[in-house]
């Protein structure tokens, strides 16, 4: 019996127990593949590494499957801006190793983290050509879990926006609808991870960035608690520990699995998170009780509310409530203002530095001309900023983590809209116009999430829900500083109650 003939025949139907998921699989239809490359999609990331492990298909025919939808797919959505199968193919020949993820195709979103002989440019023309020599510690784990990294995935520049366009890149389109954003920063990972190029993709997320794009796009964001996965060794924290990087997927229990090989703290952590009690995979099994919800859907600052997106959410509260949760309607006691304030201080002194460093790179300092106006803006108000005005915004963000965990002391997840609009058009929220008119653009988009990137604690972008016209719109779940464990649980429970997985573009 062929490899072929078994994926179309008893093993399909044996390893969908194993994925939890069988419900919604199901093959591409479209015609544009046949075999494995049609196939394929069914599984998630340990149900093809279970696959690989038990001798059903090998690791370089899992890759080349992959290689022909990138074929297929990234030539619409330009989700891909770096590609290196021969980099794979000759780490699957070094051995893939026992990992959860054995063989199992993967990409890195390209900012922030580090795989030798390979670039990472951050969006940015400054380092289009900047090539590493190392890996980066997650990176590190994610290969010694036995991931095959075969390329990077676009990011807007330095990780700015809530879209994912770029002077140098172009444009991320979303696979549900072309003419509009894929999200962002993330938006290249939750692209091929929608499309289904891969099952899961890394991602980063300093104020939304790996939850925005799993809303845009249909796909499960996480965001896990501060100081959970490593950014190191060339920097320990990004924005003051804003900045958590973890993944995008189509399963939860992808999700869980992959920060089971990424956590830990690395040589030189300035600081850590409270250790996990089992394993997060674990989790994905575990019975979640009597959650007490808080159920917010004002905007902080008053600004629209999309009608689709206060649905999405209100409906989650009664699938929530069905479920056996409690849910209580309130406000969060913070004053958004203060903190937006204190986030964007700390920002654009973030930005001021890493541009000031690059003049290492470029031979001279960084100009007008080598970056987007967005970005430039940012940076020239970061100079502006006075030593008091950091040291007061950093005390700022504390004082909000402290008035957030008295708030959580009486719920143990608060829901909302990820964002406050369904996917908009390509270049609302592009890098590449005046300051003033992206930033309304971007408080408008996206007023909800930042808050938990200054608190450091877990968030996730749930899809539940689809507009008339088949856009994805997330609802977001938050729990307490290090109790990943909780939204796991939650996750898992409503992917069971009312799978995603069926959902799939039409590309």
């Amino acid at each position: 019996m062929s490899r072929r003939d078994l994926l179309k025949g008893g093993l399909t139907a044996s390893l969908g127990a194993v994925m939890n998921i069988s419900s919604a699989a199901r093959a591409d239809t479209s015609g544009q593949f046949s075999g494995l490359a049609a196939e394929y999609s069914k599984y998630d990331g340990l149900g093809l590494a279970e696959l690989i492990a038990k001798k059903k298909i090998s690791a370089l025919e899992l890759l080349n499957s992959v290689h022909e939808r990138v074929d297929a797919f990234n030539p619409k959505l330009n989700a891909l801006c770096h590609l290196f199968f021969d980099r794979a193919e000759a780490q699957i020949k070094q051995g893939i190793g026992t990992g959860p993820f054995g063989g199992v195709p993967f990409v890195l979103k390209d900012l922030n983290q580090y795989l030798a002989g390979t670039i990472t440019s951050a969006g940015s023309r400054i380092w289009k050509d900047s090539v590493a020599d190392f890996d980066s510690t997650l990176v590190e784990r994610y290969k010694q879990a036995g991931l095959v990294i075969f390329g990077k995935t676009n990011s807007p520049e330095l990780g700015l926006t809530t879209t994912t366009e770029s002077v140098l890149f172009g444009q991320t389109h979303n696979p549900w609808n072309l003419e509009r954003t894929s999200g962002g920063s993330s938006g290249g990972a939750a692209a091929v991870v929608a499309s289904r190029i891969v099952p899961m993709a890394h991602g980063s997320d300093g104020g939304g960035s790996i939850r925005i794009p799993a809303s845009c796009c249909g796909a499960f964001g996480f965001k896990p608690t501060r100081a959970r996965v490593p950014l190191g060794p060339n920097q320990f924290e990004s924005w003051n520990g804003c900045t958590q990087h973890h993944a995008l997927t189509i399963s939860v229990r992808d999700s869980a699995a992959l920060l089971d090989v990424s956590v830990g703290a690395e040589l030189g952590s300035p600081y850590f998170s409270p250790p996990p009690v089992r394993p997060f995979l674990k989790e994905v099994s575990a019975e979640p009780g009597r959650l007490r919800i808080a159920l917010v859907t004002a905007t902080p600052g008053g600004t629209p509310l999309d009608p689709e997106c206060k649905k999405a959410a209100l409906n989650a509260a009664k699938l929530c409530k069905g479920l056996g949760h409690s849910i209580e309607e309130t406000t969060i006691p913070i004053d958004f203002a203060l903190a937006r304030g204190a986030f964007f201080a700390i920002l654009q002194v973030s930005l001021a530095r890493v541009l000031d460093d690059a003049a290492a790179i470029l031979g001279r300092p960084v100009s007008e001309q080598d970056v987007e106006p967005v970005t430039w803006a940012t940076m020239q108000a970061g100079l502006k900023v006075t030593s008091v005005t950091y040291s007061r915004a950093i005390a700022t963000l504390h004082q909000i983590g402290l008035a957030m965990a008295k708030f959580q002391r009486n719920y143990d997840v608060i829901l909302s809209p990820t964002l406050a609009k369904p996917p908009v058009a390509l270049g609302l929220l592009s890098l590449s116009q005046d300051l003033s008119a992206w930033s309304k653009e971007v408080m408008e988009f996206s007023p909800y999430t930042a808050l938990y990137n200054v608190t450091g604690q877990p968030s996730m972008s749930v899809p539940l829900h689809w507009t008339p016209d088949g856009l994805p719109v997330g609802v977001m779940f938050s729990a307490r500083f290090g109790e990943d464990g909780t939204l796991f649980r939650l996750a898992a429970q409503l992917e069971k109650a009312q799978p995603w997985d069926k959902r799939r573009p039409r590309l």
